[in-house]
């Protein structure tokens, strides 16, 4: 019977910025009929990308939609899986019948491991199994010596837990995600020549067993069938790689460093509120901007999702005849002023 076999889960690793929600976006509007649930770890306020993955729903109704996307709101999943995590797959686990595929994307600071361990708990291990440990890698920082297309600031996240004394926290924990891997997808592919690229993919290797595939891709453009049905089982041997993380104390990590909060603007210019957003990130300890905003005389909403400096934006949706048509980001950083921050962007859009 369905309901006996256990469902296949694919956990999507890797940090900001690598890649993680389009290689999702990607998988979703390919299922070619799968029915998939998606577990958006989110650090914020607004799940802006459940939002995102939510119109990646083709074929179904909003009701359903809605069905298929949980948002955990803490940020971390190794630090939350005892308390959010777990309440969302057991009621994924009473619908596994209805289900053929579980996605989760982890948040850019996450190890993947504790979450992988989580399924050896009764209650899902039982229904579930990992199908595989999916680490995306951001291809030109790693050519870079980077790991992270921001590395300062992706390392600014990692010196607030307090259980971590390392020389080189960010090139550890890059290595944990790879630690944890089944597959890894050097994404960005494009942007490198093939010399470089054959260095990067000769730099991951090292940090790999032979069993685990690498293959390249530009925007998380790989078939399912690459993706899916890898059969990894991952919950019954990840005890046996080892991390960096296995042996610091966790009861104490803690987040509460970091803030997030939103901002509501009316229509703004879409140059100007980008080079607003550029100036914030340099005078603040900003770590990532991500939203929607309105712009005159465009009929579809802009998204737009900043790492550091960098902001990847396009037009996502038309506006719906009942939406109001206004601007909403989510800031997340460090000791923000948040006062302060609203401020500036609001006076730098009225110029």
């Amino acid at each position: 019977m369905q309901t006996l076999a256990k469902l296949p889960v694919t956990i999507v690793t890797g940090f900001l910025g690598a890649g993680k929600t389009t290689l999702l976006r990607h998988m979703l509007d390919n299922a070619e009929g799968r029915r998939i649930a998606v577990i958006v770890n989110e650090f914020g306020e607004l799940g802006i990308d459940g939002e995102i993955l939510k119109q990646c729903s083709i074929g179904c109704t909003e009701e359903e939609a809605v069905g298929r996307v949980f948002e955990l709101a803490n940020g971390c999943l190794c630090c939350t899986v005892q308390e959010e995590f777990f309440p969302v797959m057991r009621e994924l686990v009473a619908r596994r019948g209805d289900l053929d595929q579980i996605l989760i994307e982890t948040s850019g600071l996450a190890l993947p491991k504790p979450l992988v361990q989580a399924f050896q708990w009764p209650e899902i291990r039982n229904a579930c199994t990992v199908d595989a440990v999916i680490t995306v890698v951001d291809s030109p920082a790693v050519a870079a010596g980077t790991f992270a297309a921001h590395p300062e600031q992706v390392d600014e996240q990692r010196k607030q837990d307090p259980n971590l004394d390392h020389e080189s926290p960010l090139h550890e924990l890059f290595e944990d995600q790879l630690a944890s891997a089944d597959l890894v997808v050097l994404n960005k592919a494009d942007l490198l020549d093939a010399d470089t690229l054959a260095q990067v993919r000769a730099h991951v290797a090292e940090e790999l067993p032979p069993a685990v595939k690498i293959i390249e891709a530009s925007a998380g453009q790989l078939p399912l069938s690459v993706l899916l049905g890898l059969n990894a089982e991952a919950e019954l041997h990840i005890d046996s790689r080892p991390t960096h993380h296995d042996h610091e104390g966790h009861e104490d990590h803690d987040h509460d460093e970091f803030d997030s909060f939103h901002v509501d603007l009316p229509e703004v210019e879409e140059r100007a509120l980008l080079e607003a957003l550029g100036q914030l990130v340099e005078r603040h300890g900003i770590l990532r901007i991500k939203g929607f905003a309105a712009i005159p005389g465009k009929p579809m909403r802009l998204l737009i999702q900043g790492v550091g400096k960098r902001f990847d934006k396009h037009f996502d949706r038309k506006w719906l005849s009942d939406e109001t048509r206004a601007t909403r980001l989510v800031v997340i950083g460090q000791e923000l002023d948040q006062a302060a921050i609203t401020n500036e962007l609001r006076t730098a859009l009225a110029q």
